[in-house]
């Protein structure tokens, strides 16, 4: 009894800690999704994205360096965007790219990490992940066959002429107010998710001995292996997980913590519900599989490359 009261109070703290750390950056999503819905013209943004299959997917991958959000933030906006009309290759490269290609997270890994490979190899393999899948996302088809309906644009032929405007433009105050209010009840939509995934990680983090993991953590393919598991396992903000991968800097090889740092924010468990509420379930299996082997196969010829 005493056991099951420890691991109780065990998965409650571990459960919180992940919920505090990752519930800010989700409410900063929904406010980011509330302010493109309010403010940003469907037509004027039409105008601006590049269409193109590589064009959207290189420019979906920079683009979290105006919106530097988090896993967790990176969903409902995506989503938004997705409803304005934003390419699916370039919505695809965006969610996977901005939870580490934004200031905040490029600046607590510079500061973990130094100006050396880890840091330019964690930008470098985001960038060309994020961009690829994207491309390969270009050639997906339609994207009523890759969205559900709640994501899907009100076109999905984006037309680059102006909408007809309303007659009468709403006031400041009653942009603001209709702002707050999608972002509340996004907020509380994908809390729910939120909720579900940090318990799962809360459960496994609990349940399942890091010593098992910390046993194989020289092999050149199986250290990498076990990182990737462990960043899906964490579940961790981008905004921190430098910092944790430090600690296992000494132990685990660099194609490893690498690893770790490039995969955990594009998939974990919670943001893996929340791809739910935007994609089919078919899209998602690709957007996990697709990153998972080209960061595996990244982080082992980094290992064979730079010696472990």
């Amino acid at each position: 009894m005493a056991g099951a009261v420890r691991t109780a109070e065990n998965l409650t703290a571990v459960f919180l800690g992940i919920f505090i750390e990752a519930a800010p950056f989700l409410l900063l999503g929904t406010l980011a999704s509330g302010l493109v819905e309010v403010f940003v013209d469907r037509a004027a943004m039409a105008k601006l994205l590049p269409r193109s299959g590589w064009g959207a997917a290189l420019g979906g991958s920079l683009l979290g360096l105006f919106f530097p959000v988090c896993e967790c933030g990176v969903v409902p906006l995506t989503r938004r965007l997705f409803q304005k009309g934003l390419p699916l290759p370039m919505g695809v490269a965006f969610l996977l790219a901005a939870p580490v290609i934004n200031p905040i997270v490029m600046a607590s890994t510079l500061a973990a990490f130094g100006p050396g490979l880890v840091f330019w190899g964690r930008l470098g393999l985001t960038f060309l992940i994020a961009s690829l899948t994207g491309l390969i996302f270009s050639r997906a088809g339609d994207m009523g066959e890759q969205l559900l309906p709640a994501a899907q644009p009100m076109s999905l032929n984006l037309s680059l002429e102006p909408q007809e405007s309303s007659p009468v433009e709403p006031l400041l105050g009653a942009k603001i107010q209709r702002m707050l209010i999608i972002a509340v009840d996004e907020f509380f939509e994908m809390g729910r998710y939120l909720v579900v995934g940090v318990f799962l990680a809360a459960a496994m983090q609990t349940l399942v001995p890091r010593s098992a993991l910390l046993g194989v953590s020289q092999g050149q393919l199986v250290s990498v292996v076990v990182m990737v598991a462990l960043a899906v396992l964490l579940s961790i903000c981008s905004t921190v997980d430098a910092f944790i991968a430090l600690a296992f800097a000494s132990t685990f090889t660099s194609g490893s913590v690498l690893a770790f740092l490039v995969f955990g924010p594009m998939v974990d468990i919670k943001s893996t519900l929340m791809f739910l509420r935007v994609f089919r379930k078919r899209t998602v299996a690709y957007l996990i599989l697709l990153p998972l082997l080209m960061t595996l196969l990244a982080g082992t010829i980094f290992n064979l490359w730079a010696g472990g």
